[in-house]
């Protein structure tokens, strides 16, 4: 069992309540589980980071990340920080990009006892995260935007050989350990030079995977198929900003965007990060779901387990998941989900689902 260094970056809004409360768990699951605990880096990052260092993510933060096994991000709320900060790359998609985290794994799973619209919903979105209709991330200098006039402007969509072919094995090998089935989502029937790449070389990816089944499916006609037999899908793998709009579909048909976990990973670093906002609107009132942001870092172990052979991580990642859904069973769940619980209220009940009897 090997004794990982994390790092934890609050951010702004509800992150330094719902962060804390998934540092909890994951020392609670650990401990559960006979592992050794985490050791926790704390880093500045997002507005705080902004008044201390003037920058949302200082280079010290980027530089003592990249010492570290991994870390939980918390959500930032980069609309509202003052210009010029504003203007940039916002801290979450300059650590992707910096660090090329590729795949951004968004799991959606209806809750027992919860308030889910498809509660049947078990599914995984793999949405490729470095290139795609994401301008802000698919150049190597600046940004795919840009203004040849002040009443034109223009963005670049980016779609590599390379980088498909990454995200397509990532999301077949997690097929073979789910339900085997992949589906491929584009608009090659209009955009058939990039979106036609994506398909394409997702469907020779999959010819090395002859025990996946696989299909495709317009994005347009996705998001109807979701609405109607979400619980049909296994795994579900998208370019860039397609992968964002169905998994945030996805998560609310689960129950709730308070529910909807991710982790941003390449092949040997991993940020775990809830798929929803920073919430400002409920910040510092105490209330906000803290479960997204739990099952996130539940995946960071995961992550960690199966990279280093750790199945210790792995069992501590399952308990994590385990408690929170039985929590939620138990009746103890946040306002989003029908309940009535605090954020502490909805930890404490999860802790002592972990605590060993």
């Amino acid at each position: 069992m090997t004794r990982y260094r994390l790092g934890v970056l609050p951010g702004d809004g509800i992150g330094p309540e719902i962060v804390p409360a998934a540092v909890r768990v994951v020392d609670a699951a650990l401990a559960a589980a006979g592992v050794k605990p985490v050791v926790w880096h704390e880093l500045p990052l997002g507005g705080s980071a902004i008044e201390a260092h003037c920058t949302a993510l200082p280079d010290a933060t980027v530089t003592a990340l990249a010492e570290l096994d991994g870390w939980v991000l918390g959500p930032h709320d980069s609309a509202a920080y003052p210009e010029p900060h504003r203007s940039r790359l916002n801290p979450s998609g300059a650590l992707r990009k910096h660090f090329d985290l590729y795949a951004n794994i968004r799991p959606a799973r209806g809750f027992e006892g919860g308030a889910a619209i498809a509660p049947d919903t078990d599914l995984v979105i793999v949405r490729e995260n470095t290139e795609g209709f994401y301008a802000d991330r698919n150049m190597h200098l600046g940004s795919g935007e840009f203004m040849p006039t002040p009443d034109v402007a223009l963005a670049v969509g980016v779609f590599t050989r390379a980088g498909v072919e990454r995200i397509a094995r990532t999301a077949f090998e997690l097929a073979r350990r789910r339900g085997k089935k992949v589906t491929i989502v584009h608009k090659a029937n209009v955009l058939q030079l990039t979106s036609g790449l994506f398909k394409r070389v997702c469907l020779e990816v999959a010819e090395g995977y002859p025990d996946v089944a696989v299909d495709d499916v317009h994005i347009d006609a996705m998001t109807v198929h979701l609405l109607r037999r979400a619980s049909a899908f296994d795994v579900v793998v998208a370019e860039n900003m397609f992968g964002d709009i169905l998994s945030e579909l996805a998560g609310e048909l689960a129950g709730s965007l308070g529910i909807a976990p991710s982790i941003n990973a390449s092949d040997d670093r991993c940020m775990a990060q809830a798929a929803h906002g920073s919430a400002p609107d409920i910040a510092g009132q105490g209330i906000a779901n803290p479960i997204a942001m739990m099952l996130s870092a539940g995946m960071l172990l995961d992550w960690l387990g199966r990279r280093h052979g750790d199945q210790g991580a792995v069992e501590a990642a399952v308990r994590l998941e385990d408690g929170v859904r039985a929590a939620v069973r138990g009746g103890v769940s946040s306002r989003d989900l029908g309940g009535t619980a605090s954020t502490s209220e909805f930890t404490d009940a999860v802790v002592r689902y972990l605590a060993p009897v």
